[in-house]
């Protein structure tokens, strides 16, 4: 039987357990000897190395549309706490440094999140939105990711059809956060903007280069095990000459593994484990 949480046995207890997991893991983090990312550029730096975006209101959630409403009303709160930031060389990105303020003037609004495996409502939900398309523009740079967290479970289908798999990274504050770290000599910046139906990422750079990065699904598989039913697939980043478009260099970066948490449509091939 699995064993169950403290604050599932007295739930008024949860607030309480947010508080001190938050304070530790400021706390851990001013001690850490990172030189974390403050900095913001009114001016865009001249050189953009990539761009994304991503679509704003899923309607496949199975919810009231008005939490996806929400979750782009606190989308435009954490981004601009994010848009034009600098990463210079030697810092340190960490997404909750940031984002912490995000509600220094207004608060987030109730939107969709998964705990304990089950899709529910919460202030500030939806955030993964963006953490997810920072975690996707960070691996399009030469920056090193050194915190990463992949949803244990899908619960819906991706809104759009050519965004890649297995590129996510859930966060958590107190929990889970985002960070990459400037090992290079080059300066970054982040830029972040919507329309009425997409949210934009953009990396800007402060000197050229003459290489650039693409990214690949390869391997993806869904199984069956124990009635459950979960996708893996590994993720490859390409390096690629700029000027002969060859590949100079490529690495696996991981494999992702989540449970699937919604109907598969019935052309999908799912194998039992084992065979």
């Amino acid at each position: 039987m699995k064993r169950r949480r403290i604050t599932e046995i007295f739930p008024f207890l949860l607030p309480l357990r947010r508080a001190q997991r938050r304070f530790c893991f400021y706390i851990k983090m001013f001690f850490d000897k990172n030189h974390y990312v403050k900095t913001k550029n009114e001016e865009p730096l001249p050189f953009s190395i990539y761009e994304s975006k991503s679509t704003l209101l899923n309607e496949k959630t199975g919810f009231d549309m008005k939490y996806q409403e929400n979750k782009v009303f606190n989308l435009h709160l954490a981004a601009e706490t994010v848009n034009k930031i600098l990463i210079r060389p030697e810092e340190t990105f960490s997404f909750w440094q940031l984002v912490r303020y995000a509600e220094k003037y207004e608060k987030y609004k109730d939107g969709l999140c998964v705990i304990n495996d089950n899709l529910v409502t919460v202030p500030g939900g939806g955030l993964c939105q963006l953490s997810n398309m920072l975690f996707w523009l960070f691996l399009h740079t030469p920056l090193t990711i050194i915190e990463r967290h992949p949803h244990k479970i899908m619960t819906f289908p991706y809104p759009d059809p050519d965004e890649p798999e297995g590129i996510d990274a859930t966060v958590s504050e107190g929990w889970l956060d985002l960070k990459v770290k400037n090992e290079t000599n080059i300066t970054f910046q982040i830029l972040i903007s919507f329309d009425d139906s997409y949210i934009y990422g953009r990396i800007l750079t402060d000197m050229d280069t003459d290489y650039k990065y693409e990214i690949t699904n390869r391997d993806k598989i869904f199984y069956k095990e124990h009635d459950k039913i979960y996708e893996q697939v590994s993720i490859y980043q390409q390096k690629i000459d700029k000027n002969t478009n060859e590949i100079i260099a490529e690495s696996k970066l991981y494999t992702n593994l989540c449970e699937i948490g919604y109907s598969l449509p019935k052309d999908i091939e799912i194998i039992n484990k084992g065979e």
